[in-house]
Parts: C-alpha cells; structure tokens; sequence
C-alpha cells in the first residue's frame, strides 16, 4: 500500500510541512499548494499526492509520479540537481523516520488518538500473532469494536483488510485511520517483524505494550529500548512499561478457560487479562464478563 490518504484525515499544504520540519522548499512560492495524501510508492499515487522516495530519484520517476497525479515530492539533497528541474513543487530533504511518521499521522488525521492502542510483542512471532489474536477477542468479549494488525489476519471490525506484510509507516497509519472511520474503539498490533517493517510505529501512540515473555526488571528496560529503537513504539502518559501476566492474571485466566483448553490458551488469556486492566478495566468487569462467556457456551 504505502500511502496515507486525506480521506480519513486532512489535508496540509507544503508550507506547512515546510516549517514544521524546517525543509527546503523549491519553489518557495509553492507553500499553498495543497496535498491531500502521501505514498512511498509510485503506484500508489493519486491526484494530490505527495511523492516520499525517501531515496536517490531520476527524472524520468519523478516525471512520472506527476503524470499519475502527485503534487509535489520530497527529494534527498543527493537528487537536489534533478528535483530542481522536476518542473512541479519538490521539498529538498532527507527526513527521519520520525518525521515521516509524524507527517503521515497528521495526514491520517492522528488515528491513534482516536483508538485505544495495544501492542503485543515477544520473541516467538507465531505466539506472538496467536496472543494478539486472544487480546482482540477478549476486549470484544467485554464490548469494545476493535481492529487488528496482524500478519495471521488483520480486521476492522468484522471486516477483513487485505494487506501485504510487513507493513510499514503509511499502511500503519492508513489501517489505523481505516479502523478509526469504521467505529473501532481498540486495535491490536502484533509486535513482531512477519507483522511490521522497521519504524512501523513512528507516529503511533501505544497505550498498552504486552510481552509473551516472561522479563526480568532488566529485560524490561532493554526490550522497551529495542522496541522504540526497531519499531518506533512510543508509550501514551505514564505507561512508560511493558505488561506481563502475574500470579493474579493466571487466577483469573485459569477459573475461566475449560480444563480441556491448552495451557498456550489460559497464558494468552493472562496476558490479555493483565493488558486490559493495564486500560484501566477493573478486576470485576473482567470476572463478570468471563463468567457471562462462560456460561453462554
């Protein structure tokens, strides 16, 4: 996909992006031209699009991403002599990942804003995508829409979303914006790398991150570390911390998965359990809801 669109989000101009990040623009008169989306891809590109290669650029692509609608491009200082006789607007810069998640999060409206973001993370990617696949069912068990990011079947709602993995900055934003539009409340990303490209996360703010493993006080400090640095996660508030399962969490998981489930199953369960009240759900919503499930089946 590699693109972020307007149509959830909004629109900026160039001299807005200009002076936010402090890039160059060629020509300067061209600050109110107005874009409506951003894309990493050259066939992706609509009417109104900004062009982000994000790399060294011939002529001949940029001509042709204005052939099929773009706007303007940003170009790296290495490509400077060819942005300047692109014959359209071109913003001469070499952006961090960073800025390009933050400019793609306003382009998509901040969805993450407008959700409850969990993020589940691990070393095992398959228990990984299994967890993250508990984590939705459960918070839709307690009444939450949610949406999920994950390579084993990313959703909005019921709905499933066709996406090519890993995803990286634009599909993020582009699927949370998506997610958002159609009523989620929560979306579940699989922190892992079948799931998301490097810097996937950029411009995202998590709400709650979730470890598959059991980490010692020290573990916790570098996974967080290693997460922010492959990933770009960044923490919402004050939970600046990554959530396990506990003795009580197991309580709770284990009074409500039948003595036939696997073991995977209850410590997903804990894990989703420990993630939920990390929101702020409270212990005996949880119990009330598990037993209500539990007595429907």
């Amino acid at each position: 996909m590699s693109v972020v669109t307007e149509a959830v989000g909004r629109r900026m101009t160039l001299g807005d992006i200009c002076s936010r990040y402090g890039f160059e623009l060629v020509p300067q008169f061209a600050g109110s031209v107005t874009i409506t989306s951003i894309s990493s891809d050259i066939d992706s590109i609509m009417p109104g699009a900004l062009f982000t290669p994000l790399q060294d650029v011939d002529a001949e692509t940029l001509h042709i991403a204005h052939t099929r609608g773009a706007y303007a491009a940003i170009v790296p200082h290495t490509s400077e002599q060819v942005g300047r006789q692109a014959g359209y607007p071109v913003i001469i810069a070499q952006p961090t990942p960073e800025q390009i998640g933050a400019l793609a999060a306003s382009i998509a409206g901040e969805p993450s804003r407008a959700l409850a973001v969990f993020a589940v993370g691990g070393q095992d990617g398959d228990e990984v995508q299994a967890t993250a696949i508990r984590l939705a069912t459960f918070l839709h068990m307690l009444g939450n829409p949610v949406g999920q990011v994950n390579a084993a079947g990313s959703s909005s709602l019921e709905r499933q979303l066709n996406l090519s993995y890993p995803l990286d900055i634009y599909d993020i934003q582009h699927t949370m914006a998506v997610c958002a539009e159609d009523g989620a409340a929560a979306i579940i990303i699989a922190l892992e790398p079948g799931t998301l490209a490097d810097h996937a996360l950029e411009g995202t703010s998590v709400d709650v991150a979730g470890s598959c493993d059991a980490l010692t006080p020290t573990l916790l400090k570098t996974t967080l570390a290693d997460w922010t640095q492959r990933y770009g996660l960044s923490l919402e508030g004050n939970n600046q911390m990554i959530y396990q399962r506990d003795a009580e969490t197991d309580e709770i998981a284990a009074e409500a998965v039948d003595g036939s489930a696997g073991v995977g199953d209850a410590s997903r369960l804990s894990l989703s359990i420990a993630m939920v009240m990390a929101a702020g759900v409270r212990k005996s919503n949880i119990r009330n809801a598990l037993r209500v499930s539990s007595e429907m089946q």
